[in-house]
């Protein structure tokens, strides 16, 4: 499986960098922590994670050896090993952002503490700005793994063995809180899902844990891994943290005193700067657009020196966002940058009518939008139905398609308006349309 073992490195990228251009980057490099074990950074038999001492402390990073290889796919262990069970469905595989939960510690006896683990958990995230306003974007997936033994090694104390399916541990590397599981295990589970942008592993346990595989690129099309306690109330905010990494493409907004002051380039993730407000304004560059705004974490906008691992030479934009200490909300430009995530792997408007991209005229026609804030207007053959405008169900005829017997077109558009956007060119980007030929 190919790694990248430079996941969140600051980047010495040329500096300012519209955050739509983060739409076409795959993954900021990042800083190498103090935490990590000096020359082993880059080779192929470590990876790198970031953990959680406490649910409402500061992040730190690790590195640990790399999960080997699988020789060949896992055979189900057990009946119902592997099964896949739809969550949330908001659409078609393909247009929408698909997250998958993978249980571990569960017996087959359990899988239905596990399924009731996924939908509390989904429900933690998705009450998280802007999850909350993108609800309609996302699918949720479920994937049995069955375990021999219930629970988690090291839990509830060192040396406590429990064989499960992921190889779940706490005190990784040592660390209680070190939520670890075999990556190339979790990969051939998250495969047997319809489709995974986000995965997610619920270990099953009370204990507070988790851990941010953000170095993993997984060869069925996920870009990161985040463990979670399955029974902990404040665990879901691993997850959320991570998904700023492997989603949003932002940077940490911590630091570690040991680290100095900063004197790279620019970065390239679009929370961290060189540049302060005066700076930024100047050039118009960073989230300057956002200069002097509340932000929900608290706060105005501003530049606020420390973080990308550096208390000096780098800014971020506010005071004490999720990207920095556990139990915040994102900011405003990080906000922006989780809904441009949002938008590489879902699409502003979907449809499950016309499977084949052909309707009939009297069918009703259904469209889903990905937020309130999304428009739709309806043309027939180039020219608007204005009567239908905002409507998510039409029926071709009643829009005025002629039953004539020759060729027509129904096209709905979309934009979503949010004011959490806005650099213009990703604005430009939030748009979508879908379109039928209507038959007799």
């Amino acid at each position: 499986m190919r790694r990248r073992t430079t996941r969140r490195r600051i980047s010495l990228a040329a500096g300012g960098l519209a955050l739509a251009a983060a739409l076409a980057v795959t993954a900021p490099a990042a800083a190498a922590s103090p935490d990590r074990a000096q020359g082993t950074q880059g080779t192929p038999h470590t990876q790198d994670v970031e953990y959680f001492t406490g649910p409402d402390g500061h992040p730190r990073h690790t590195t640990i050896p790399a999960s080997p290889a699988l020789p060949r796919p896992l055979l189900p262990s057990a009946k119902g090993d592997g099964d896949v069970t739809p969550v949330v469905t908001n659409g078609p595989v393909g247009s929408k952002l698909d997250v998958v939960f993978i249980g571990d510690g569960y017996t087959a006896g359990q899988q239905g503490d596990f399924h009731a683990a996924v939908r509390a958990k989904w429900a933690k995230m998705s009450a998280v700005e802007p999850y909350a306003s993108y609800t309609n974007l996302f699918n949720v997936w479920a994937v049995d793994a069955v375990s021999r033994d219930s629970g988690v090694t090291n839990d509830p104390a060192k040396g406590v063995t429990k064989d499960t399916a992921l190889r779940s541990y706490f005190f990784c590397d040592d660390i209680e809180r070190l939520l670890c599981v075999d990556t190339a295990r979790v990969e051939s589970y998250a495969a047997k899902a319809p489709a995974a942008d986000l995965v997610v592993v619920l270990s099953n346990s009370t204990k507070y844990g988790g851990a941010g595989y953000n170095d993993v690129v997984s060869q069925v099309g996920y870009d990161g891994v985040a463990t979670a306690s399955s029974d902990h109330p404040k665990s879901d905010q691993v997850a959320v943290h991570e998904t700023g990494h492997s989603l949003g493409k932002l940077a940490d907004e911590y630091q570690y005193d040991e680290y100095g002051t900063y004197t790279g380039s620019e970065p390239r993730e679009v929370n961290i700067s060189t540049l302060d407000a005066g700076q930024q304004a100047e050039k118009r560059q960073k989230w300057y657009r956002w200069l002097g705004r509340t932000s929900p974490d608290g706060g105005t906008v501003g530049s606020y020196e420390g973080g990308g691992y550096y208390p000096k030479g780098l800014y971020r934009p506010t005071e004490n966002s999720i990207m920095r200490t556990l139990g915040h909300e994102f900011n405003l430009p990080g906000r922006e940058a989780m809904i441009a995530g949002f938008y590489r792997h879902a699409s502003v408007l979907s449809s499950d009518t016309g499977t084949y991209g052909t309707v009939s005229r009297r069918r009703h026609v259904t469209v889903r939008l990905a937020a309130p804030t999304v428009t739709v207007r309806w043309y027939v053959d180039g020219l608007e139905a204005v009567a239908a405008r905002g409507r998510t169900d039409v029926v071709p005829r009643a829009l005025g398609v002629p039953a004539d017997g020759r060729p027509h077109t129904l096209k709905a558009r979309a934009v979503d308006r949010t004011d959490a956007v806005l650099d213009p060119e990703l604005r430009g980007r939030l748009r979508g349309e879908l379109v039928w030929g209507v038959t007799r």
